[in-house]
């Protein structure tokens, strides 16, 4: 059987379409972490849309807030490409590194429905917290950081689920669903 035959009508083999959302997350991370990078170097367009506590530790000269600033970047920036690495083969611990993926992409769209719910309840007048609303912060998690981080959690969510294991997968399937059997598997 040629490769060709393998092809999908979109021409990519399925093993390209699901490192492609490995890709997308990892893009989608990079985005997060690249204002991070920013915010980091001293910049401030867009940091209140973060938050108080971002505006604070940015504008706080001491080495500790910088370093924090820096830790949010690293740490985004490994979320965003450990999980293709490690599907790719490049980085060892395979199977830790796949059940961290899970744990991860999962709390990425809680983190991210959670913080454009919230948000939104604010905005709308639904909760009334006791300090003052930050406007500008609850809009930014309401439609962009919120989002961002859902749509990253989805994307990693979907390369998981497009790669689960064969021996997984026919555990998972209800009898008689017809999960393909595999010698290698």
């Amino acid at each position: 059987m040629s490769s060709s035959a393998t092809r999908t009508p979109a021409g990519r083999t399925p093993a390209e379409r699901t490192t492609a959302w490995f890709w997308v997350a990892a893009g989608i991370g990079t985005v997060h972490a690249a204002w991070s990078v920013y915010w980091a170097l001293g910049g401030t367009w867009m940091l209140a849309s973060v938050g108080q506590w971002a505006v604070q530790a940015a504008a706080d000269p001491t080495p500790g807030a910088r370093l924090a600033l820096w830790g949010v970047a690293v740490v985004k920036l490994l979320a965003a490409w450990v999980p293709l690495l490690a599907h790719r083969g490049v980085l060892p611990l395979a199977r830790l590194w796949r059940a961290l993926t899970w744990a991860g992409a999962a709390g990425l769209v809680l983190y991210g429905l959670a913080n454009i719910g919230a948000s939104t309840a604010v905005l709308a007048g639904w909760i009334t917290p006791e300090v003052p609303v930050n406007t500008e912060a609850h809009l930014g998690h309401a439609v962009l950081w919120g989002p961002l981080f859902a749509l990253w959690g989805v994307a990693l969510l979907l390369a998981q689920l497009r790669t689960v294991p064969r021996r997984a997968a026919r555990a998972m399937a209800p009898a008689g669903a017809g999960v393909a059997r595999s010698t290698r598997g």
